[in-house]
């Protein structure tokens, strides 16, 4: 490791540390789900009045979730006189501003003159030439707890880049919305990965982005098997049960309110069918429709967990051989290509699950080794 992030990475260390024994107590003082008291990794950071980063030069993977307090991390970082270069943005841009699937141009970012790449489209993962002069990365994205959501994709690459560069990466960790149950079936690597499943998880993995790090690196998920120098900053005050926690800043266009957060798992396999799921109106993942027929679940509570019922529902009243589209991205969001033929075979959402719980037993078995804080 270079000299000159020896010392950041130092404090990081302590601060994690820290955390770990102080966590026990934090949250068993509180006993009742509740966020009023959570500090994400990046206001973590900065808490601590060692929190200086003499002379790095500093990535940082970020769009408009990443914030410290009401400020941007890349303006926090400067502000106290970190050298950061230049900037990875993923799906949706920067400032949060791209339609999903949207091209993202590399840019310039207005407000401090620093250097904008675009790690969706063609150019997913860091370039060797794209990480020259980078001494350390700092991760800090907002997901949703959904496999099919594109951070933790792009999470993925920034890691293989930065172990393939000898390049360390700080993950700076913020609550998972979904992160109170696990659901769904578990991609199938062999068929069904892409940019949208890339690893043997289920739709919900109730896991933090920081906790998902610690899982691709261990099980050895990046290419070759390499080994990202990896280093989380873990929150304070996070109970993983919280239900209905609502993001102060909306981690892309179409996930607007906690609402349409808590649906999502749920609808997002709808974009492999010949249904909208209220794109371009004022409430996206929160109704479907197929031509006249909408299914509109805006005054409806957002289910606690992961269900096929608005799924199978639609399937009835959607003409027959009308429903799934022609290509397999139905596949690839479902991550197998039972679900699809399950539907048409008329299964009851009960038999389906059924089908999926030995995958399930055994990622959980996964995912316990990686858990930075407490189910």
């Amino acid at each position: 490791m270079k000299r000159s992030v020896y010392g950041m990475f130092l404090l990081v260390a302590m601060l994690s540390q820290l955390l770990s024994s102080c966590h026990a107590q934090t949250t068993a003082a509180v006993e009742t789900p509740t966020y009023q008291d959570l500090r994400t990794g990046a206001e973590m950071l900065f808490l601590m009045e060692e929190a200086v980063f003499p002379g790095p030069h500093i990535a940082v993977v970020g769009n408009q979730t990443s914030i410290v307090g009401n400020t941007h991390l890349v303006d926090t970082l400067l502000s106290v006189g970190s050298n950061v270069v230049k900037i990875f943005c993923p799906e949706h841009g920067f400032r949060g501003t791209a339609a999903a699937g949207a091209k993202v141009d590399n840019s310039t970012d207005p407000k401090t003159g620093l250097p904008i790449i675009s790690l969706y489209g063609k150019n997913k993962k860091p370039t060797p030439e794209q990480m020259k002069g980078v001494d350390c990365v700092l991760f800090d994205l907002q997901d949703v707890g959904c496999r099919f959501y594109t951070y933790i994709s792009t999470l993925h690459y920034v890691m293989e880049a930065c172990a393939e560069a000898g390049i360390p990466l700080v993950v700076l960790d913020r609550p998972n919305p979904n992160g109170h149950y696990i659901d769904g079936p578990v991609l199938d690597t062999a068929t069904c990965r892409s940019f949208v499943g890339m690893h043997p998880v289920p739709i919900v993995y109730s896991m933090t982005i920081g906790e998902y790090a610690q899982m691709i690196n261990g099980e050895g998920w990046l290419a070759g098997g390499e080994q990202c120098d990896l280093t989380v900053v873990p929150m304070r005050g996070y109970k993983r049960d919280s239900v209905g926690y609502e993001l102060p800043v909306p981690p892309s266009p179409n996930l607007r309110t906690a609402h349409a957060v808590a649906l999502y798992p749920s609808l997002c396999l709808f974009e492999g069918t010949n249904c909208g799921v209220g794109r371009g109106t004022d409430y996206p993942f929160e109704w479907v429709t197929y031509e006249k027929d909408t299914l509109d679940l805006r005054q409806e509570d957002a289910p606690a967990a992961f269900s096929l019922k608005y799924l199978m529902d639609m399937y009835r009243r959607v003409p027959q051989g009308k429903f799934f589209l022609k290509s397999n991205f139905f596949e690839k969001l479902a991550g197998n290509g039972d679900l699809r033929k399950q539907i048409e075979q008329g299964m009851s959402e009960e038999e389906i699950r059924a089908t999926w719980q030995p995958a399930l037993d055994e990622f959980k078995k996964i995912r316990k080794k990686y858990l930075i804080y407490e189910d």
